[in-house]
């Protein structure tokens, strides 16, 4: 038997009112937007129902709802190339090596070869690498990258790629 804070525990998917993923939100503010009429069931696939219950009543709330109401878009810009950012992004790990010690920042192609400070030139590098690498570019020093230094991207494109990814393999149930 499921516990009630297990279930509190669950995540909806959330789609706009043009059906493109936009969140993931906890099953209580999913209850409320479809108690509200702000979101309507969606039906993708073999789509599950969470059983809630309360003491008068069962809900069966759908693991994917859609918006009625239009989705207010917080404005979002491209984070200045800062430290932390990179950092983030390279998920606190050398680039070279993999090492999340002594982390620093490097350019790909150094400034001293016209190299640009710029999201696609830098990278996080521990300090023996970035050493090692010195002012060379990683083919120079023999050194390839694990990944290739590119600007973040909108929250929102990363969890639309994230779902649809997940939700590939599934059967689509209408037909075009």
């Amino acid at each position: 038997m499921t516990s009630a804070t297990d279930v509190l525990k669950q995540t909806v998917v959330v789609f706009s009112k043009n059906y493109l993923p936009i969140n993931q939100i906890n099953i209580k503010r999913a209850i409320i937007l479809l108690v509200t009429g702000k979101a309507e069931p969606l039906e993708i696939g073999e789509n599950q129902h969470i059983s809630v219950h309360s003491p008068t009543m069962v809900l069966l709330v759908p693991q994917h709802i859609r918006l009625t109401i239009n989705h207010l878009e917080k404005s979002w810009r491209v984070p200045a190339v800062t430290r932390r950012e990179v950092l983030r992004r390279d998920k606190h790990s050398c680039q070279y090596c993999g090492s999340t010690k002594q982390l620093t920042l490097d350019h790909v192609i150094p400034l001293s070869q016209d190299g640009k400070h710029s999201w696609d030139n830098i990278v996080t590098a521990c300090e023996p690498c970035n050493n090692r690498k010195g002012a060379r570019t990683p083919l120079q020093a023999g050194m390839p990258l694990r990944t290739k230094p590119k600007a973040p991207r909108h929250p929102l494109v990363n969890f639309a790629d994230h779902f649809w990814r997940e939700h590939k393999g599934q059967k689509e149930t209408s037909e075009y």
